[in-house]
C-alpha cells in the first residue's frame, strides 16, 4: 500500500465520519464532530496498519510459516473498545435514556473507518449516506412520537 493510498483512506474516513459528527454537533450532543472524526480515523488507521504489517511480514517468506496473521483481530478490538466509549455517552434521567443515538453513531463511524481502511470505499460511502438520511430525515418523526406520548 502506498503512502498516497494510506493518506487518501485516512482523509476519506475523516470526511465521512465528519458528516455524521456534524449532525451530532448541530444537535448539541456529547460526542460531536471532532469525536466522530477521531473514532473513524483511529479505526481506519488500525486497519491500514494491520494490512501494512501483514504485507510487510509476507515479504519475509520464512517468518510466514511461524507467524499467523489475522488482520480482522485488530478491528474486533476496536469495536470492543468503542463499546466503552459509546457507553459513556448514554445517560439515564428518571424514566428516559439519552445518548443512544450518539453511541450508535460512534459505533457506526468506527465501522466506517474500518471499511475505509480496508479499501471498501463504496460500502463506507453508502453507509454514510444511509446514516445521514436516517439522522436528518427521521428526526421529525421521533419528535412527533415523543410529543404524542407525553
Amino acid at each position: 500500500m502506498t503512502d498516497l493510498t494510506i493518506a487518501l483512506r485516512l482523509l476519506t474516513a475523516a470526511f465521512l465520519s465528519g458528516l455524521i459528527g456534524y449532525e451530532r454537533e448541530r444537535h448539541g450532543r456529547a460526542a460531536g464532530l471532532r469525536t466522530h472524526i477521531l473514532v473513524a480515523l483511529g479505526s481506519c488507521l488500525t486497519v491500514v496498519v494491520s494490512e501494512s504489517m501483514q504485507s510487510h511480514l509476507l515479504e519475509f517468506g520464512a517468518i510466514v510459516d511461524t507467524i499467523r496473521l489475522d488482520p480482522t483481530r485488530l478491528g474486533a478490538g476496536v469495536l470492543a473498545g468503542i463499546g466503552f466509549l459509546g457507553a459513556g455517552t448514554i445517560m439515564r434521567h428518571r424514566s428516559s435514556v439519552k445518548g443512544l443515538t450518539t453511541a450508535a453513531t460512534l459505533w457506526l463511524v468506527a465501522n466506517i473507518g474500518l471499511a475505509v481502511g480496508g479499501g471498501f470505499l463504496f460500502s463506507a460511502i453508502a453507509t454514510t449516506a444511509i446514516a445521514l438520511a436516517c439522522l436528518f430525515l427521521l428526526a421529525p418523526f421521533k419528535h412527533r412520537n415523543v410529543s404524542r406520548h407525553r
